[in-house]
């Protein structure tokens, strides 16, 4: 799906709460593109505003035109606009650019109570813009203050039905679909005025519009972290309309967005303090194309990466001092381990989603065995037969780590299998490229230079390049708490690891 374009035409908020700076974080938060055009600047935080500066009208149609000359438009979101002028140049802009998607945020009056939009402006709104409106988000006193600027009658609210009937005289004004936002008006459990604070038990929203309505009921929240709620909640249907979705889906889904960001906000400032915008959204800890880098770079992996890419086992393979037993023990150990790693890699190949991975899985099994083959060959230059080999009893290095692979195979999914294969694949490759790269590596005369040389070949290089991206494919589909599971995983592999070199040093 394409990036939805937001266009939000507002006020800005210097406390970072309300207007366009809330506005932007909760386009980002939705997945969307935001572009701005600035109406007013104002000198506010959570306990007031304390300064206007009004955008010149010129300027204002200068920054809607450059946007909208170069970058096509999913939705308009409009907000805090300040006088008439400006309300006139945004309704011929509007026009002029066929716009097909406006979502209109009605502001006035702040949380806070501060007076946003000047009273010779009200009229130029109602008989300008609202006839352009895809969506009004009015909240109760300034559905109340456009039905009385058209003279239209209305009572205060005191119901679940008057709510309703005060939706229906507004859409009338023009808009194709009107949000009244029911949070001045805390109901009881039956729908009626709460006279006093133990009654507040709902909030109820009504969208009306082709002659229906429906309501969107929430639970009370006795909060004080209200601030930018109507431009947070207008910002998120602009979002979602962008992204694709019908009225109806669009508006209950950024009232459920605002309602959890209300619950889950943090006190800031000393007045009334913003919604949590980024409550569903989270940041991985690195880059695309870049986990495995920043997981060899964690603290808690790299000292059982070094203890098992440095161990001592691999530094006399270097200088040709390991004791021909070892080794010999260790290429025996580590054929019956390729057992069980070829059973883990088919066991992947069963786990998989895409026919490209099982098709992985088989070409990696398939490499395996030609590793297997290759150690019988190496074995028997030591004087070690196949029949030996097969009947060698798996050491319990061998056995503890390759069942702790296989148990995670079967217990956990695709990618933690992975996870718990990748310190053998990803470990060797890196090893066999130090010694290989290491002047100080003995080359003449030690006999496990050949093993040194295999681990750097194009197909062992080939296969690490093929099993690092498909770690890499999958990381960025994680959640930050899986990715610390999963690391989990990736340090206990590696611990299993060196202590497969243990086996093999301690053996004489």
């Amino acid at each position: 799906m394409a990036q939805g374009r937001v266009l939000v035409i507002a006020g800005s908020d210097s406390s970072g709460g309300a207007g366009l700076e809330a506005d932007q974080k909760v386009i980002a938060a939705h997945g969307c593109y935001a572009m701005t055009a600035t109406a007013a600047l104002t000198a506010q935080n959570t306990t007031g505003v304390f300064g206007i500066q009004v955008t010149p009208s010129d300027f204002v149609r200068k920054q809607i035109d450059a946007c909208l000359d170069d970058i096509p438009v999913d939705a308009v979101k409009i907000g805090m606009l300040a006088c008439a002028e400006t309300v006139l140049v945004v309704a011929d802009a509007l026009r002029r650019h066929k716009v097909k998607k406006t979502v209109i945020d009605p502001v006035m009056v702040s949380t806070s109570g501060s007076h946003l939009l000047h009273e010779d402006a009200i009229r130029v709104m109602r008989e300008q813009l609202l006839p352009l409106a895809t969506i009004l988000t009015p909240n109760v006193p300034e559905a109340m203050l456009l039905l009385s600027d058209a003279g239209i009658h209305a009572e205060p609210p005191a119901s679940v039905d008057d709510l309703v009937n005060i939706a229906k005289a507004v859409q009338s004004l023009g808009p194709e679909f009107v949000l009244l936002k029911g949070g001045h008006l805390p109901l009881q459990s039956n729908g009626v005025k709460a006279s006093v604070e133990s009654e507040k038990k709902l909030v109820v929203d009504v969208l009306y519009g082709a002659g229906a309505y429906i309501r969107i009921d929430s639970a009370y929240q006795e909060s004080t972290n209200t601030h930018g709620t109507g431009c947070s909640l207008a910002s998120a249907i602009s979002s979602n309309i962008a992204n694709g979705l019908d009225i109806n889906r669009a508006v209950k889904a950024a009232c459920r967005y605002v309602e959890v960001g209300i619950r889950t906000a943090k006190d800031i400032g000393a007045g009334s303090g913003p919604i949590n915008h980024f409550h569903s959204v989270y940041t991985l800890p690195f880059s695309p194309g870049r986990f495995i880098e920043y997981l060899l770079d964690r603290p808690d992996v790299k000292g059982p990466w070094q203890k098992h890419t440095e161990h001592r086992f691999l530094e006399r393979l270097a200088d040709g001092t390991l004791p021909i037993e070892s080794f010999k023990y260790y290429l025996i150990q580590d054929y019956l381990y390729l057992v069980q790693y070829a059973r883990a890699t088919a066991l992947a190949g069963y786990k998989a989603r895409t026919l490209d991975e099982i098709a992985t899985s088989a070409k990696v099994v398939t490499h395996i065995i030609h590793e297997m083959n290759m150690h019988i060959e190496y074995c028997e230059a030591f004087g070690v037969s196949k029949e030996q080999i097969l009947t060698t009893e798996e050491d319990e290095s061998c056995t503890a780590y390759t069942r702790y692979v296989l148990d995670v195979g079967h217990s956990e999914d695709w990618f933690a299998l992975q996870i718990a294969m990748a310190p053998c694949l990803i470990g060797y490759g890196v090893i066999a490229r130090r010694l290989y790269d290491d002047p100080l590596t003995k080359r003449e005369g030690n006999i496990y230079w050949k093993w040194i040389e295999n681990y750097v070949a194009d197909d062992f290089v080939e296969a690490v390049r093929v099993g690092s991206d498909a770690i890499e494919k999958h990381a960025i589909l994680q959640s930050p708490s899986r990715v610390e599971e999963l690391v989990k995983i990736f340090i206990h592999a590696t611990n299993m690891e060196t202590g497969f070199w243990d086996m093999g040093e301690g053996r004489k």
